[in-house]
């Protein structure tokens, strides 16, 4: 009898430490809301340190999208002996795709979506400027929304 009264001792305790055991590896609602709060302020924290190099990232391909319409002017006044007008010179109608100064309408859109600007004759003696407007699309502006020039592409952050 105390053997069968013992067996039975014995699997009530290990059913019962077995249930301590699953209660405690649980998380408590305050120790996910800590964990949730945490991954909060993480994710704002690099979400603001991003926002700042996708913005010069948008710089950086306005300056190569100016670079490549400053080649195509160069092609544009070699084949024409002069400077087109407008940027409208470079693509169609006006220009075939098989000109060497073709560039696509898209490639005319600054990373804002802004059209890019050709004012001839430029500033300080230049031929020419290509001008992208920045991120609110209008003259001047500091940060995102400076504006980036051909004629000081060398000279930027």
């Amino acid at each position: 009898m105390n053997g069968t009264d013992g067996f039975k001792t014995m699997a009530h305790r290990n059913t019962r430490t077995l249930g301590e055991v699953r209660s405690r590896c649980g998380m408590t609602l305050v120790e996910v809301l800590a964990v949730v709060v945490i991954l909060g302020l993480l994710a704002a924290t690099l979400t603001v340190g991003f926002s700042g190099v996708f913005g010069k990232g948008k710089r950086e391909l306005a300056r190569t999208g100016i670079g490549v319409i400053a080649g195509k002017l160069e092609t544009y006044r070699i084949e024409h002996s002069s400077w087109p007008e407008s940027l409208d010179a470079l693509t169609t109608p006006t220009a075939s795709p098989s000109s060497a100064y073709y560039v696509g309408k898209s490639q005319l859109l600054d990373p804002w979506g802004n059209a890019y600007r050709l004012v001839v004759p430029g500033p300080d003696q230049h031929p020419y400027e290509v001008l992208s407007l920045g991120s609110d699309g209008a003259l001047g502006g500091e940060g995102e929304a400076a504006d980036v020039s051909s004629i000081n592409l060398r000279d930027m952050d």
